[in-house]
């Protein structure tokens, strides 16, 4: 191709799917009691360990990547010249977004004939995972990277992502949500159920009793709101942290009531910069519907 097709390791996609799709990421980082890790899909630490450590109390810490990195990144693409397309982690969670705009402005400079796109996701986790794959395919259809652009600005917002969790420990932790709340909630069995709006922030939609009701209601959301509802034909994600039954649960219903849906769902692991602000006990369910709005 005469472009890269590129995100972060914040899309909490596997390896092996960014080598397949031939997408090319860069890493975010983290620290845990104080030590900085790449977050780099599990290689460093296994996700099951990296999760095991925050119940038994290690303190975690993220970090996006600065201008520095993503004008390193960026430049060895363009040495080979190559056109870019960088999709990036939501910029309503992160400044991520920014740091790799000022990035390609310098290396638009240096670059003049080159193209750089840096287009913001709106989206986190594996919602902005399977963005990045419709992207790919798109790609490999032949969409000129200006098309690809002009597609994902136009198409980003129908990307849906609603998340609930079992465990509010790291909420708490982490002062969303507040020790007092947390405590009763723990004791009623509050699931809260969140999205993502249209600015691409993380909101708290409703506090659901038990499990087995925020499951259904889950699902219930994408029966409301995915495309041609009943008659959904692409692709569905799940994403988890540690909870990986809960997951599956999630993905029995969607793979039941959607029968058309193209393939069965993918699971994947929350990678570990989206994971140390919701610890473990998270599930996330993505796919494609009307255009969000707040």
């Amino acid at each position: 191709m005469s472009y890269v097709l590129s995100c972060c390791s914040t899309a909490d996609l596997s390896k092996e799917h960014f080598q397949k799709i031939n997408v090319e990421y860069i890493c975010f980082h983290y620290f845990m009691d104080g030590v900085q890790y790449d977050d780099d899909l599990g290689e460093t630490m296994p996700l099951n360990e990296f999760y095991q450590r925050m119940i038994d109390g290690a303190d975690t810490a993220t970090a996006q990547i600065n201008i520095t990195e993503y004008l390193t990144y960026f430049t060895k693409f363009l040495e080979e010249g190559k056109d870019i397309f960088h999709l990036t982690l939501s910029s309503g969670l992160s400044g991520s977004y920014n740091s790799a705009r000022n990035a390609a402005a310098i290396a638009a400079e240096r670059y003049p004939d080159r193209k750089i796109y840096v287009v913001d996701s709106l989206g986190a986790s594996s919602g902005y995972g399977l963005f990045v794959d419709k992207l790919a395919e798109l790609r490999d259809a032949g969409m000129s990277i200006d098309e690809l652009r002009d597609w994902a600005e136009e198409n980003k917002l129908k990307m849906h992502h609603w998340f609930f969790s079992t465990d509010l420990t790291f909420y708490i932790k982490g002062g969303r949500v507040s020790k007092t709340a947390g405590v009763i909630g723990g004791i009623l069995g509050i699931c809260p159920l969140l999205n993502m709006d249209n600015q691409g922030r993380l909101i708290p939609r409703a506090k659901i009793p038990g499990k087995k009701r925020v499951i259904n209601e889950i699902v219930k959301r994408m029966e409301n709101l995915a495309d041609d509802r009943m008659n959904y034909s692409e692709k569905c994600y799940i994403c988890n942290s540690a909870c990986m039954e809960d997951a599956k649960a999630v993905a029995a219903q969607v793979e039941a009531k959607f029968p058309k849906m193209r393939g069965k769902v993918e699971i994947y692991d929350i990678g570990t910069t989206i994971g140390s602000h919701t610890g473990p006990g998270t599930v996330a369910l993505f796919f494609w519907g009307d255009k969000r709005e707040d």
